[in-house]
């Protein structure tokens, strides 16, 4: 029931969280407001509904101080018509262009510095804004979703410019072999039912949808009784509610009857093939079944056999396909929802190597998959692997309240939970049942007729209803909590112990967190200037050898071992539980000392990491960003810093050996010196003692020194990169700045590069290439400071279509002499002020950003205490010294630019 959408990553936010609730299963003690009926709660979440038909789900926390209002509709592309295909999702993109009471969304998001954003899938859409916890933020949150739901402007001058932007996120996915060859495959594996339409829709729908249309689609469904209201995070239960019913309940209930869908897919009757041929670099073969609905029980069977088979390194398809050479990478995944889809397998090949066998091979070990029921070990993994990810949801609302949307979609919300409670009940033979019933030949997708006397079909069963499904569900008590954490600077510094312990920095920060999770984060330190020269691709090889076996482990023992010890992360920066910290610190010091280096997974990545490199080449993004680097190089072949073209990667891979591999882990590697920073839930008078014992006198041979970087002038350049066969283009630029954090400009500079293109949608840039001409569907600048050199730089990047790059670059120059004639306003500097301040506060609350914080003040002599100092010379910031100092750093003169795309787009139609 609620599996699949850990397969599809919906639900992989593994951020630590926490909750102060009443236990599961209660509601919350205050009078309802009148009128609103209260319904089931399930550990800390609980359902009302309003008289007009919204159900609301309450999920307070006051772990972190952070609140997410997020809105979940029940439509989605399978709601469109012929001619509308797409709609759904162009509709999401209007709601955000304004109401009567709220005429400018994206810039009040900004200003409050809000992170927001809206999706679109099969089922549903759904809306959400994550923010600084305050009464004055979450009603006007609440306020601002009430007056959209049913009073958005809906209107077609925002058509007119919103279709360009939508037809460029269309551009942007075609130059995807991957993602043109599934939505192929989804189109092609469906006769009649919506859900063979991809969710971007058709181009020419796109291009000429009516605004009609639109509104008549978003009357419709944009109603109370089609959403539900979710609101997680730091907030009063009692008053939040009253504010709902006064906001939400003044929308009357609706007087139409939603239209009714009645088309059913007819069982597949013969095998069917199709083949994509544009222009690339890589070669991929995948396959697709036809599945039940995710409301039946197989759809939670079939995400075991989809994991068995298909997870790297541990699944049997990377066993048979990567290990042995055959394939550089295999996936599998299900798509599917309120009706029956399609699970997914496939793998990625070399462009000049032999497809066929690959296919053939995929083929065999999917559908004989039954013949070979899962491994206790294999069931034993998947269970943990997907009762790890729920239990990493739920210790985070805001993101449970996001992942939520999918089985909203289902028809009811306390399906996660019985999704969950059901992973431990599945047995190996349900798994092979499961897969023999659909994994067969005549329900494959690879169109010829082939006559056959004896098809093999798949009948799909009809989907149980909700109601049958919760009929036994017995909601489970949580005992789960967490404090409530000031993540002022001072309180930081406070609650910090900064120490040493056998040359390692140490910031140790407990905090008591739902679920008792902990974040690590190390910080190590490799080489000089001169003793890294010529490593080449060494130090990459190096890093990326070490999760692939060490003196104890396999690389599939290790991934088993990580996953036992809930570690989630990379092996430097990671999340883990209070009771797991110390072996899971012993694991990790054991897999950073002792590599074992095999010679299978060097060979393995090595040819990963040139058939990546390949896949790239032809790629604007990567054509044009290597190009601008490469223009900016000052350093000699071989110096660590110097940019190398693809050829110079590509040897460099090729020449690289497995002693040298060996060598430079020997010479390099060592935590003297090194800075850790672990925050969370732990004991911590125990973990000084352990960092000493297990990475205490740890000191590489080579000398370590910080490889800092020169700054200087380079001549501009204005060049365009031909990409032939390429739907979608991307525009890059760059200033060299003589700049250090420490300079008096920088926060100035900061906040200009905010308001300029660093502050997302309602910046100037996205305002001017977006929002108003449509050029655009994502883009913006950045400014990046020397911290311990002055090489900084200001860059700014676009993806377009290539007609539309020379507007985008046009636009550019346009924006910024603008700002250097007429400057930034009054209104422009506070808003920025109010958006960076609120963003830096919810970072704070952050535990892995926190931890990655610590180790970065550490390294450069500093505390929170410098954090804290810079607010408030950013606060301090003057209209004249914003625009002085954006002045004297950015000169468009100097600006390189580098656009790619085909070229054969830009010429005029004869």
């Amino acid at each position: 029931m609620s599996l699949t959408f850990f397969q599809r990553g919906l639900a992989a936010y593994t951020v630590a969280g926490g909750l102060t609730f009443i236990a599961a299963g209660s509601a919350f003690a205050f009078d309802l407001p009148k009128g609103v009926v209260q319904g089931p709660s399930v550990e800390g979440i609980t359902e009302y509904r309003l008289p007009n038909g919204l159900k609301v789900l309450l999920f307070p926390d006051s772990s972190r101080p952070t609140v997410t209002v997020n809105v979940t509709y029940l439509v989605g592309s399978r709601h469109e018509n012929y001619g509308e295909t797409g709609m759904a999702h162009l509709l999401e993109h209007l709601m955000f262009k304004g109401s009567p009471k709220h005429p400018d969304i994206t810039r009040q998001f900004q200003d409050r510095g809000m992170q927001f954003n809206g999706t679109t899938s099969l089922d549903r859409t759904n809306y959400y804004e994550v923010f600084q916890a305050s009464d004055d933020n979450l009603n006007w949150a609440l306020g601002m979703e009430a007056d959209r739901m049913t009073h958005s402007s809906i209107a077609k001058k925002d058509l007119d410019s919103e279709m360009t932007v939508v037809r460029n996120e269309y551009e942007n996915g075609e130059n995807s072999p991957g993602a043109v060859l599934m939505k192929r495959m989804q189109s092609v594996a469906y006769d009649w039912h919506s859900y063979g339409r991809s969710t971007i829709g058709n181009k020419s729908d796109i291009e000429n949808v009516g605004i009609s249309n639109l509104q008549n689609f978003y009357h419709t469904y944009y109603q109370p009784d089609n959403a539900v209201l979710l609101v997680a995070g730091k907030f009063d239960p009692a008053k939040t509610l009253l504010s709902i019913n006064r906001l939400f309940g003044a929308i009357p209930k609706p007087k139409r009857t939603l239209p009714e869908f009645w088309t059913v897919e007819p069982t597949q009757d013969g095998d069917r093939t199709f083949t994509v041929r544009r222009q690339g670099d890589v070669q991929i073969v995948a396959l697709g079944y036809k599945v039940p609905s995710g409301l039946h029980d197989d759809s939670d069977v079939l995400s075991f056999a989809s994991t068995i088979l298909g997870d790297s390194p541990t699944g049997r398809l990377h066993k048979l396909l990567v290990e042995t050479g055959k394939a550089s990478q295999v996936f599998a995944y299900g798509q599917t929802g309120y009706a029956p889809g399609l699970q997914y397998f496939g793998a990625v090949v070399k462009k000049d190597a032999p497809l066929e066998p690959v296919r053939a091979a995929l083929t065999q070990a999917v559908e004989e998959f039954a013949k070979n029921p899962p491994t206790p070990e294999e069931m034993e993994r998947t269970k943990r692997t997907f009762l790890n990810e729920f239990e990493r949801s739920l210790n985070d609302p805001q993101q449970v309240g996001v992942a939520l949307s999918e089985v909203i979609a289902l028809g009811d919300w306390r399906l996660f939970f019985v999704g969950r409670d059901r992973v431990n009940k599945i047995t190996s033979e349900q798994v092979a049942a499961a897969a023999g019933r659909y994994f067969k030949r005549d329900n494959r997708v690879t169109g010829e007729f082939i006559p056959d006397d004896n098809p093999q079909r798949a009948v799909i069963p009809p989907a149980p209803s909700v109601q049958s499904l919760l009929k036994d569900f017995k909601p489970q008590a949580s005992t789960l909590s967490a404090e409530d954490f000031d993540p002022s600077q001072a309180n930081i510094m406070k609650r910090t112990t900064l120490t040493t312990a056998g040359g390692v920095k140490l910031a140790l920060l407990p905090k008591k967190n739902r679920g008792q999770t902990v974040t690590v984060d190390l910080r190590q330190h490799i080489g000089d200037e001169q003793n890294l020269f010529g490593k080449a691709a060494l130090p990459g090889l190096t890093n990326a050898m070490l999760m692939r076996g060490t003196t104890k482990y396999d690389r599939v023992q290790l991934a088993d071992a990580f996953d036992k010890l809930k570690i989630s992360g990379s092996l430097t920066h990671f999340q883990t539980t209070r009771d797991n910290l110390p072996e899971a610190l012993k694991l990790v010091a054991h897999v950073l000392r002792e590599p074992s280096f095999p010679a299978a997974e060097f060979e393995q990545l090595r040819q990963q990491s040139i058939v990546g490199l390949e896949a790239s080449r032809s790629e604007p993004t990567n054509v044009a960003s290597r190009a601008l680097n490469e223009h900016f190089d000052v350093y000699p072949k071989g110096d660590i810093r110097h940019e190398t073209t693809l050829e110079e990667d590509l040897a460099d891979l090729k020449g690289a050996t497995l002693d040298q591999v060996k060598a430079f882990h020997r010479d390099y590697y060592g935590t003297v010196p090194a800075e850790m920073a672990i925050v969370g839930d732990f004991d911590a008078q125990a973990i000084a003692p352990l960092v000493d014992q297990l990475f205490g006198g740890w000191k590489a041979p080579m000398h370590v020194a910080p490889v800092l970087r020169k700054n200087g002038d380079i001549a501009p350049i204005h060049t365009f990169l031909n990409t032939p066969d390429k739907e979608n283009g991307f525009y890059t630029a760059r200033i060299n700045v003589d700049l250090n954090v420490e300079d008096p400009d920088y926060p100035a500079l900061m906040l200009a590069d905010y308001i300029f293109g660093g502050g997302g949608m309602r910046s100037r840039l996205m305002d001017r290439i977006r929002q108003k001409e449509g050029l655009s569907y994502g883009g913006g600048s950045n400014l990046v400071p020397g911290d311990l050199d002055r090489a900084g730089m200001f860059a700014i990047s676009a993806i377009a279509a290539p007609q539309n790059l020379a507007k985008v670059d046009a636009a550019v120059r346009e924006e910024l002499l603008r700002v250097l004639k007429d400057g930034f306003t009054t209104a422009e500097l506070a808003g920025a002020k109010s958006g960076l301040m609120q963003q830096r506060i919810q970072n704070r609350a952050d535990d892995g950003a926190l931890a990655a914080g610590w180790t970065s003040y550490m390294y450069r002599g500093r505390t929170f205490e410098w954090s804290a100092e810079f607010e408030q010379r950013l606060m301090a910031v003057t209209l004249p010294q914003l625009n002085a100092a954006f002045r004297k750093a950015v000169d468009p003169a100097k600006m390189s630019v580098v656009m790619a795309g085909d070229k054969a787009k830009v010429k005029p139609a004869p």
